[in-house]
């Protein structure tokens, strides 16, 4: 099976395994596990940022970075194809009490005035604004990457607004290897970040908490209350620092992969190979014969595995795991499709 479902898909390589195997470990609960300590400050400074706490999810990360930002009852503003407010079910709600406003989806092409003018202020009889969650890059948006122009353009309008502003960076690796921004230049735009181990970067399990020391310090207490507590945690955290340490920069095989998946599918109309910047491969099926249920379906007949996301729009993603073989299958078996 040529498996391009998801870079999630993706299975422990040997070295990292060794390096699992190798880890010294700790109870991280009573925060004594040294390796995962280690792991937690490294990706702090990667960022520019104070303090990280490891997580297991990246659900579980985004819900604890928004809870640092917005008081239960307050107000956060994100795009309506965000990944916090369509694949989360609802926790920012149930968990975390907090209001959410939304923009169309425009995925990774923010309109910077447009969400200042939604931001409302304390002392009118509505919920004010606490927060702005933008996502890099962006799931829902084909992979798309936020420029860096526009991100900062956001902060300074989050700035004079007095709101802060998180960034679910599940695959902000694949941002700064498209667009060249260092993860610090991210890092300093941010109140808190979420960052994934297990998308892209080839980890099994794992996700980062990012932000002020004192946020932090919080947001190890709301691990605990959401059942994230974990033991031994090195062994994971070993692969994450493993995944980043080996990982990234061929991130740009990946994109160079999904590239020409896009340019072997554009002749049939679903696929503009200009906006495919990163490892997302969006076939947007609007005004084609078959649905995305049905492409998934025979495609998996066919040996070729992908995701339907939408009812008219399916999504390939190029990995760690997936080779050019698996690549060539997946254009042949998909153009028989389309055609």
């Amino acid at each position: 099976m040529a498996d391009l479902r998801s870079d999630t898909v993706t299975r422990p390589t040997k070295g990292m395994r060794e390096a699992m195997a190798k880890a010294a470990v700790g109870d991280d609960v009573f925060g004594d596990d040294p390796t995962v300590n280690a792991f937690e400050a490294h990706v702090a400074e990667l960022f520019g940022h104070e303090a990280a706490l490891f997580t297991p999810s990246g659900t579980m990360a985004n819900q604890i970075a928004l809870q640092l930002v917005v008081p239960a009852g307050g107000e956060l503003l994100a795009g309506a194809d965000a990944h916090v407010v369509t694949y989360e079910l609802g926790a920012a709600a149930l968990y975390g009490g907090i209001s959410t406003r939304t923009w169309g989806s425009e995925g990774a092409a923010l309109d910077v005035e447009r969400i200042a003018a939604m931001i409302r202020p304390a002392g009118y009889p509505s919920v004010p604004t606490a927060a702005i969650a933008v996502e890099q890059t962006h799931n829902l948006g084909g992979g798309g990457v936020i420029p860096l122009a526009t991100l900062q353009h956001l902060r300074a309008v989050a700035d004079a607004q007095g709101v802060a502003l998180h960034c679910d960076g599940a695959r902000i690796w694949h941002a700064h290897v498209a667009d060249g921004v260092t993860l610090a230049e991210y890092g300093a735009l941010f109140d808190t970040l979420s960052v994934c181990l297990s998308k892209g970067l080839g980890a099994p399990i794992g996700s980062l908490v990012i932000g002020s020391r004192e946020r932090i310090t919080r947001a190890r207490l709301m691990r605990k209350r959401m059942g994230g507590g974990m033991r031994q945690v090195g062994i994971l955290a070993a692969a994450g620092r493993y995944a980043l340490d080996h990982h990234i920069q061929r991130l740009t095989e990946d994109h160079e992969r999904a590239r020409i998946i896009a340019e072997a599918l554009a002749p049939f109309g679903v696929v503009d190979p200009e906006q495919v910047r990163t490892n997302l491969v969006p076939l947007d099926l609007s005004k084609h014969d078959l649905d995305a249920p049905t492409l998934t379906a025979q495609a998996a007949e066919r040996g070729v595995l992908i995701s339907a996301m939408l009812p008219r729009v399916a999504r390939l993603v190029t990995h760690l795991d997936l080779d050019d073989e698996s690549m060539d299958q997946a254009i042949e078996v998909l153009s028989e499709l389309l055609a």
